[in-house]
């Protein structure tokens, strides 16, 4: 409490010499005395008559987890594990199943699976609830305790407990934890164009998305038609990043600004000469687990005209955490701006809404899944803006396939109707040839034993 009070004192000497503002700081500076005071009468009570003895560490660090979390969802307190936490998934690889988890009122809830990990290939979907791990019930444990429990040795099983929004039973599902490694580019060519998969923003995604590309035009031997940029399911992650991977594709202008509390308090973030790409048509693929980071990169990209946005609604995670440590291993995770797109959009609660709407209707359950967004969060900070999510009409009437099942499509060998289209919107400037070879099965072929 040191601080605050030398703040006070600081204040008030300030002001010393106009007795209005005085008796006004001072008002309120006895109210602020007040609340600490009831704090201090409320810590001294649990730590005298709480049935199990208490350490003031705990005591501390909780009411230091309260404070921050009735600011906003993504406001925290940052322990040793947390850091931890946040090396994992910017550099290093571990030992578990995949799963960017997050709380909502005691409960563990999925918002993406990574691609190509148990818990994706196990059926885990964005929005699930985690109610149990191996048998146990995890509701009431903190965050930090159920991601302890979902890693471990890689090969050893777990079973997850969920429960669906839209089914009426509960799931359990079987899986062998992995290596999870953080591979944050992938990249296929199909046909003439190129599919740059970035599934999140670690510390080489701008230098992995550069590569993707020049590995795309050696792989041909030529440029292609085209760049399908696939962000769905991605989380974010490094902001360095995000406008790394905006500047491979654009060659001038503004990328993203991010703004604080004062009007005066701006920066700004613009792409270099040059564009990676060389000015060929793109599409970014998007749906509601497209977060952040990716949202920064789709955003630049549709406001600079430079990339067709194609698929659904983003999630709409539009303010930046800044880390400030408070100790040699502890910091406060404060949200302290909202990013901006080059057009002055905040995405903040209403995400980016696609150029063209494109439902995955190759998920038996994408009609009667409910969607997990930002403004779904409890606290969740608040923008003007709305938008809905309805599939515009037209966009159902531009291919006979939006009318199809998710099983006539796995007969026609489309399992991802999202790609299918977005290869085939790219492939389309090239003739019918080029969109026959984008759009055609990918047949894999089994390793050899």
């Amino acid at each position: 409490m040191a601080r605050p009070l030398l703040t006070a004192t600081a204040l008030l000497g300030s002001v010393i010499m106009i007795p209005i503002a005085t008796q006004a700081m001072a008002a309120v500076d006895t109210d602020t005395y007040r609340e600490f005071d009831q704090f201090l009468d409320v810590f001294n009570r649990v730590k005298a008559d709480y049935v199990d003895k208490v350490d003031d560490k705990t005591l501390i660090k909780g009411a230091i987890q309260g404070m921050l979390a009735s600011l906003d969802p993504h406001s925290s307190y940052v322990d040793a594990l947390d850091f931890d936490n946040l090396k994992i998934q910017t550099e290093g690889n571990y030992g578990g199943l995949g799963l960017t988890v997050s709380m909502e009122d005691g409960a563990v809830k999925v918002i993406a699976p990574q691609e190509d990990t148990p818990a994706a290939r196990a059926g885990v979907k964005s929005g699930d609830y985690i109610t149990h791990i191996d048998g146990k019930l995890i509701y009431g444990d903190t965050l930090d305790e159920s991601i302890g429990l979902m890693r471990g040795k890689p090969g050893t099983k777990i079973t997850l407990g969920l429960v669906r929004p839209g089914r009426d039973k509960p799931l359990e599902l079987s899986m062998v934890r992995e290596v999870i490694v953080q591979k944050p580019v992938k990249w296929e060519v199909r046909g003439d164009v190129g599919y740059i998969n970035i599934n999140t923003f670690s510390e080489n995604t701008g230098a992995d998305t550069r590569a993707a590309i020049m590995s795309i035009d050696k792989s041909l031997g030529h440029r292609p038609l085209g760049y399908v940029v696939d962000l769905r399911a991605n989380g974010g992650g490094l902001l360095t990043q995000a406008i790394a991977v905006s500047d491979a594709f654009l060659d001038h202008g503004e990328i993203v600004s991010q703004r604080g509390r004062e009007k005066t308090d701006i920066e700004r973030y613009f792409a270099k000469p040059g564009d990676d790409a060389h000015g060929l048509p793109v599409v970014v693929l998007t749906d509601p687990g497209t977060a952040s980071a990716s949202e920064i990169v789709a955003g630049a990209l549709q406001d600079h005209h430079r990339a067709l946005v194609m698929g659904e609604r983003t999630f709409g995670k539009g303010s930046v955490q800044t880390l400030l440590p408070i100790g040699p291993s502890t910091a406060l995770r404060l949200t302290t701006a909202r990013y901006y797109t080059p057009s002055g959009r905040s995405v903040q609660e209403g995400g980016i809404e696609p150029d063209i709407r494109v439902p995955q209707i190759s998920d038996p359950d994408y009609k009667s899944r409910p969607v997990f967004r930002e403004a779904d969060l409890r606290r969740h900070l608040i923008n003007e803006v709305k938008a809905d999510d309805k599939i515009l009409e037209e966009d159902t009437k531009t291919d006979p396939r939006f009318a199809m099942t998710p099983e006539a499509l796995k007969k026609e060998g489309i399992e991802d109707f999202q790609l299918y289209y977005a290869l085939k919107t790219v492939a389309r400037l090239g003739g019918a040839a080029q969109v026959a070879a984008a759009t055609r099965p990918v047949v894999k072929i089994p390793a050899a034993k």
